[in-house]
């Protein structure tokens, strides 16, 4: 299996070195290019098609989320994690509409970074716990957060083992639909990716063992 080919952007290079160095021991991940600004990362994006695009949010000229709207509008077909120090609403909500399918905070571990990248490049979403709680505060019903009949067919084929597409083919759904239900799955559970959703769909009763 080849390596997963990063794009990492960032307005301080102090960070993309941190990054780059830190990438630099895993033979898994290659660091395909840099980029300082959103308008850079877009034209590096559609030259180089990395697998994953490492995106900062607030950045001088275009932003990490007008990148990621730009990218989903050009069909570029790299996955976007979110690499950022700000975990509020302003910030979480737009990037995920945008088409982010990770959202990471700075002081994540190295280890959930890793994870997440190798998550993105296979289209699995992963949110930082904090951004997780956000989102429920936004989707939870006020007594409940029962699942939708969609929602709970999406979870059962994740629970099986189906990819993403697997499951969009099986539900006649496109991948980026099959993302969003599991995105909203994942913020009604309180989880942050697919593994611990189907453990709390176990612990719920909404999955049948």
């Amino acid at each position: 299996m080849s390596a997963i080919r990063l794009l990492v952007v960032d307005d301080h290079p102090v960070v993309r070195d941190g990054i780059v160095g830190m990438m630099a021991s895993d033979p898994d991940i290659e660091v395909v290019g840099e980029a300082s600004d959103g308008a850079e990362a877009v034209g590096l994006a559609r030259t180089l098609l990395p697998d994953v695009v490492l995106m900062d949010l607030r950045m001088r000229g275009m932003d990490g989320v007008a990148a990621i709207r730009e990218l989903t509008r050009l069909g570029v077909p790299s996955r976007v994690v979110v690499l950022t120090t700000f975990d509020g609403d302003a910030d979480v909500l737009p990037a995920i509409e945008a088409g982010a399918t990770g959202y990471l905070l700075k002081d994540a571990p190295r280890a959930d970074l890793l994870r997440a990248i190798r998550a993105a490049a296979v289209g699995d979403a992963v949110l930082a716990p904090s951004v997780a709680s956000r989102l429920v505060g936004r989707v939870r019903a006020a007594e409940d957060s029962l699942l939708t009949p969609r929602e709970l067919e999406v979870l059962a084929l994740v629970a099986d083992g189906a990819t993403n597409r697997a499951a969009g083919a099986r539900l006649h759904l496109s991948e980026a639909t099959v993302k969003t239900h599991l995105l909203s799955i994942y913020a009604k559970l309180g989880v942050g990716d697919r593994a611990a959703a189907v453990a709390e769909g176990f612990r719920r009763g909404l999955l049948d063992l």
